[in-house]
């Protein structure tokens, strides 16, 4: 059967298990790996494993093991990939949600730039916040403050509601340790530090584009602040009105984001400048290397992140009967169910892979390489507008794309196809998608509303990201 075949049928089955038999993503993900993996003949599998470079008699054997068995492995390789990250990046936002910290880094930005820019500040402290934080709490986090900000103006609730949105949906795509990106730097073997600097800087890119649209559209189509049964106007304004001082510290409350994040640049900047043969360095130096390697490590990192998170909660909340275990319980909640779509989504991707479909694109690719590029960003948009999930779609592409990122001879470094995938995951938001849900129904906006301004804004920056990555991997390959 051919590996297109093959995909197709996966998909439909991702899609239209979810869209069509409203199944939750994790079961349609696992019967599509199921699927895929009964259906793929074992000459496919053998002629994968060769190509990942297993011996013949290793390359047998694979193509040889129950489905079952090769499905559980993908799904357990995956898990053990981003299961400490997840688990520990939802422990970070919820702990910084809880003591405030998130709130008086918002208010810290807000002090810099002025009301008059507050649009920009909820979009930069949007997408910065949306780096350790799942999207749907930063939008959680964040539309209060909006319609608290709102009041404080007087206008400009749809930019403000725009400028959040843009922020935390770009993050959530572009830079780890966000679940979808967490994923594909694991499958596509790009280095964490790398994806996080790139992802920043076409973040950024994309963000900028999106504030004008914004700006644009809320001159055109302005939406008045309601009140709605969930967040009455007289509370937003009692709820608006806590004092600084009763916050946690700027500094205190940046250290769980900026601990990992500092401790994996200087790692990834270590590896680059560190000579290849270390053992002409001295003892001290490579000390130096090996304590940097241990605490640059990203499971490492993200848990002293974790760590610190817990200190701060524990210092806002040392009065309080409740204690911290149910704060992180229901962090582990939402991020127990993460890890499980997220590993079911690597067990269909390496199913996926071992239908030999990364070669035959790479076979159809091999004349015009800068084709992969719009390639990873278009099968990565069908995915997102067919079944709704972002992440989903940023599985599905790296799954059909990983092999050839790591095996073949590619004319710049994989973290653009990475980057292509990620923005190609936010076309196009519409009625399918968790997010939009919930921004419609946090914001009070109509789905009319919504699909008039929301929708283009993502199509926008995906499209503004697809064009800045085209011209990075042109002008600066990193090979």
């Amino acid at each position: 059967m051919d590996p297109f075949v093959l995909l197709l049928i996966g998909v439909v089955i991702v899609v239209g298990g979810i869209i069509g038999l409203k199944l939750h993503p994790f079961l349609a993900l696992l019967f599509a790996a199921f699927i895929v993996a009964l259906l793929t003949p074992p000459d496919f599998i053998q002629n994968f494993g060769l190509e990942k470079g297993m011996s013949a008699d290793a390359a047998l054997a694979l193509s040889k093991k129950n489905v079952g068995e090769r499905v559980a492995a993908e799904f357990g390789n995956t898990a053990a990939k981003i299961g400490i990250l997840i688990a520990m990046a939802a422990i970070i936002g919820k702990c910084l949600l809880e003591s405030g910290a998130a709130e008086r880094i918002i208010r810290s930005i807000l002090y810099l730039t002025g009301m008059d820019k507050a649009p920009v500040a909820f979009l930069v402290s949007s997408f910065f916040i949306g780096i350790p934080v799942f999207f749907d709490t930063v939008i959680f986090l964040m539309i209060p403050l909006v319609k608290a900000m709102t009041l404080r103006i007087g206008k400009n609730y749809l930019l403000l509601v725009m400028c959040v949105m843009a922020g935390a949906a770009m993050a959530n795509s572009l830079v780890p340790p966000a679940p979808g990106p967490l994923f594909l730097i694991g499958e596509m073997n790009i280095p964490i530090g790398l994806m996080m600097v790139a992802g920043t800087i076409v973040g950024l890119f994309t963000i900028t584009s999106g504030y004008f649209f914004s700006v644009w559209v809320n001159k055109k189509r302005p939406i008045e602040l309601r009140d709605s049964l969930d967040a009455k106007i007289e509370d937003i304004k009692a709820s608006a009105i806590l004092d600084t001082k009763h916050l946690p510290g700027l500094g205190i409350s940046l250290l769980p984001i900026l601990i990992p994040l500092i401790f994996i640049c200087i790692d990834t900047v270590v590896n680059a400048m560190k000579p290849a043969d270390s053992f002409t360095l001295s003892s001290l130096i490579q000390n130096l290397i090996g304590v940097s390697a241990f605490l640059g490590n990203k499971n490492t990192a993200i848990i002293l992140g974790g760590v610190a998170a817990i200190l701060v909660l524990a210092s806002r909340k040392k009065h309080s009967k409740e204690g911290l275990t149910t704060f992180v319980g229901t962090a582990l909640t939402s991020g127990g169910s993460i890890i499980l779509i997220t590993s079911a989504g690597g067990a269909f991707g390496g199913m996926l892979q071992q239908t030999g479909i990364s070669s035959q694109i790479a076979i159809m690719t091999q004349d015009y390489q800068m084709a992969l590029i719009p390639l990873a960003f278009l099968i990565a948009a069908v995915v997102r507008t067919a079944q709704g999930s972002a992440t989903v779609a940023l599985i599905t592409a790296s799954g059909i794309l990983s092999g050839m990122a790591m095996n073949a001879n590619l004319d710049f470094h994989p973290v653009y196809l990475g980057l292509a995938i990620g923005c190609g995951s936010k076309l196009v938001p519409w009625m399918n998608d968790a997010g939009f849900w919930i921004i419609c129904k946090l914001s009070n906006l109509t789905e009319k509303e919504a699909l008039k301004t929301i929708s283009p804004l993502l199509v926008v920056m995906g499209i503004t990201g697809l064009i800045v990555i085209m011209i990075g991997a042109k002008l600066f390959p990193l090979v």
